[in-house]
């Protein structure tokens, strides 16, 4: 049950409002010997049971806003971003598989007589494969392995097919710019983010379930509010019809009649105007749960019952738990934290650039040899080396021929503008989320303070509309006692019979209030305050 409901509230609302049924009714009570009129219980009963509507529970309609409000399903798509988005980021640190092939031909006429061919016929065919990582603080590393497969015409190569294979591992470390908090700066800002959007979804699923409740307990109000505007309409007219026999009578004038006839036309016109709020407070349920009313009903009817008295709590205790589990506050923490973040990581780029890198590796060779004969000799030359690709690899694994190297980069921007200007403004946003969330947080304590007063004085409010109704239903009874002892007039009649209808509204109303502080103070609190109650 998302309220805390009193079992005792329907004996107390029929107690109160049948004894001002009771005044109504006495207002058309019929002459002797007629048959007497249902007592107020039983009238204020056949009223509301006649209401068309579908009947639900505040959990029903709870549950069904909860994944179908447009709100909640707007902020679970944000939510989702904000997800794939940190999921990005955290993909720029994935080590990362690399490659590429390349196929080149080339005919090329020669003049030197050390060409081999009149036109060189070259095939190549070059592979390289590898992988490469960029570390959360900066770092760069990669390892890869190439190999360039020559084949050619030429008389005097002493290799064809040649392989020739060259593999390296190379590392790159920034020491100012782009180090550290500056190269995961993107990656934090995305945590937060993806923090601030799981807060945010809270608190439009927590928003939905306060106006569903709030709406809800509308609802019941207008339902009550629509049936005791229906039952002063109907022994309006009966006081009418009355009315007009006492005149005809002689035993009042026109204006007596006149008077009934314009409370009979405000009464009319205030059953049309509470019957047009129910089913705008229905049609507004129904967009927050996305489906209407089954079976072509008109509505919706409430079956639970508001609180009469909900657990009140310390103001101390509501304002530190709205401080610690608000999901506003949180998000817009989060938010603060991201621009932190981006704001440590613009202060870093800021700085000028230094790099060191270095490397090692190997060269390899290997390939088929062919016997090489030069013009005018007939001597016979062969390169003795290891056929096929593997020996090559073999030999860079090895490093029979190693390669290394080592450096620094120095990148010094005159004036630095760029840099110190966009850390200016990311100090800027930090401060602005300061401002934002101190702003929130005395907004929102600006409205615990005013829902827990709600409730402290809610109690208060009950007895004071109940109180109220129950003098404008003495008012009523003297009145109409006055009336037809022809010291009072119909106007007067009217006007407390007006008076009635307004206390009783004034009463239905004091229960919305209370159950609404109720709902409220759980969406301040990030639903502390329901689980606090409950437990008491």
């Amino acid at each position: 049950m998302h309220c805390f409901v009193s079992r005792r509230w329907r004996a107390a609302l029929h107690s109160v409002t049948g004894l001002a049924l009771l005044a109504t009714a006495a207002a058309a009570a019929p002459a002797a010997g007629q048959p007497a009129m249902a007592g107020p219980d039983s009238a204020l009963t056949a009223v509301l049971n006649a209401l068309p509507g579908e009947p639900v529970t505040l959990d029903s309609l709870l549950e069904a806003a909860d994944s179908q409000a447009v709100a909640a399903r707007l902020a679970d798509a944000d939510w989702a971003a904000a997800a794939a988005t940190l999921r990005s980021e955290r993909g720029a640190f994935d080590p990362e598989l690399f490659g590429s092939a390349t196929w080149t031909g080339s005919d090329q006429p020669a003049a030197s007589l050390f060409s081999g061919a009149p036109i060189v016929r070259n095939d190549t065919a070059e592979l390289e494969a590898g992988a490469r990582m960029t570390l959360p603080i900066g770092t760069e590393l990669s390892a890869s392995l190439s190999t360039v497969r020559t084949v050619t015409n030429s008389a005097y190569a002493a290799l064809s097919p040649q392989y020739q294979t060259f593999g390296s591992l190379t590392v790159r470390q920034p020491l100012l710019k782009g180090f550290g908090p500056a190269a995961r700066s993107d990656l934090n800002v995305a945590e937060h983010g993806a923090a601030a959007a799981a807060s945010r979804r809270q608190a439009a699923r927590q928003a939905v379930a306060a106006e569903v409740e709030a709406e809800y307990w509308e609802l019941y109000a207008g339902e009550r509010d629509l049936a005791v505007a229906t039952l002063i309409r109907d022994r309006t007219r009966l006081f009418l019809d009355e009315t007009k026999l006492r005149a005809r009578a002689g035993l009042v004038g026109p204006s007596q009649v006149a008077s009934a006839e314009v409370f009979l036309a405000e009464q009319e016109q205030r059953v049309l105007d509470a019957d047009e709020q129910l089913d705008s407070r229905s049609d507004r349920l129904a967009s927050l749960i996305g489906r209407r009313p089954t079976a072509g009903l008109a509505r919706f009817r409430p079956t639970d019952e508001p609180p009469v008295k909900p657990r009140t709590l310390p103001v101390e205790e509501l304002l530190a738990a709205a401080n610690a589990n608000n999901p506003d506050l949180l998000a817009l923490a989060e938010l603060r934290s991201a621009a932190g973040a981006r704001a440590v990581g613009a202060r870093w780029d800021a700085r000028p650039q230094v790099d060191v890198f270095g490397g090692l590796g190997g060269y390899g060779l290997s390939g088929t040899a062919r016997d090489i004969v030069f013009p005018g000799s007939s001597d016979t030359t062969r390169y003795d080396i290891a056929d096929g690709f593997g020996p090559g690899w073999a030999q860079v694994r090895d490093r029979d021929y190693p390669w290394w190297n080592a450096g620094i980069v120095v990148s010094v921007p005159l004036g630095g503008r760029a840099g110190s200007g966009a850390a200016e403004r990311s100090r800027a946003e930090v401060a602005r989320a300061d401002h934002q969330i101190e702003g929130a947080r005395r907004q929102i304590e600006e409205q615990v303070r005013a829902q827990q007063r709600e409730l402290e004085r809610g109690a208060r409010r009950l007895e004071l509309s109940r109180a109220g109704v129950e003098a404008s239903i003495k008012q009523v009874e003297i009145g109409m006692i006055e009336y037809r002892n022809g010291r009072s007039t119909a106007f007067e009649v009217v006007r407390l019979s007006a008076d009635l209808a307004g206390a009783q509204q004034r009463y239905s109303q004091a229960l919305v209030r209370t159950a609404r502080a109720a709902a409220a103070l759980t969406q301040l609190t990030g639903g502390w305050y329901r689980t606090a109650a409950e437990r008491e």
